[in-house]
């Protein structure tokens, strides 16, 4: 993943660098973001056979907002739905089904270090709170639903396309739910924010 990150981000220099764009300076303002989150999920029901997929990658969304303190610390906060996602199962004759439904709140402190005019990388340190609803039908006794706080934090690349505008590429780790059935803690989004 960082091999990723860190290849985005040279090729990023590379074409800024003919650029004349001169960097803006965020200090005092807000933002906020929409997101594409690509997470992986995988289902462990012991002592079963499947008819359906158990594992796979699923595409969702992320809403989020910020604060630029200054030109290196700013606050965020956002929401992260990583949608549902189901599991038919057999264990013997007997048929069954798992549904999950998990989404995320955080609000982190976020440092940024500018690699040249356009391109910085970042890192994001926070809490998030976690949820997880976990339904069963048939014979796996699965099931719960509560909410947990967990430690979350990211790193990432930022280009800043002019002014107000800027694309992201980040890894986030959401830590750990109380029923982790069919959701993994990490995802890798792509951002889209506004300064104003």
């Amino acid at each position: 993943m960082k091999k990723i990150l860190f290849a985005v981000a040279a090729s990023a220099a590379v074409f800024a660098t003919s650029s004349a764009f001169a960097a803006p300076d965020d200090a005092g303002t807000g933002y906020i973001g929409l997101g594409v989150v690509g997470s992986h999920y995988k289902f462990d029901v012991p002592n079963t056979t499947t008819s359906s997929d158990r594992s796979g990658d699923k595409a969702t969304g992320k809403i989020y907002a910020g604060y630029n303190i200054d030109k290196t610390w700013a606050i965020e906060g956002g929401y992260t739905d990583f949608g549902k996602k189901g599991y038919d199962y057999t264990v013997g004759t007997g048929a069954g089904h798992i549904q999950t439904n998990a989404y995320s709140y955080y609000v982190a402190g976020k440092g940024s270090f500018p690699v040249n005019e356009q391109i910085s990388l970042f890192g994001k340190l926070g809490v998030a709170r976690n949820h997880n609803a976990v339904t069963t039908t048939g014979i796996a006794s699965v099931s719960g639903g509560d909410n947990k706080s967990a430690l979350y934090g990211s790193v990432g690349a930022e280009y800043a396309v002019n002014k107000n505008v800027k694309v992201s590429l980040e890894w986030e780790n959401y830590g750990k739910s109380n029923i982790d059935v069919g959701r993994k803690n990490s995802a890798i989004t792509a951002g889209l924010r506004y300064n104003f």
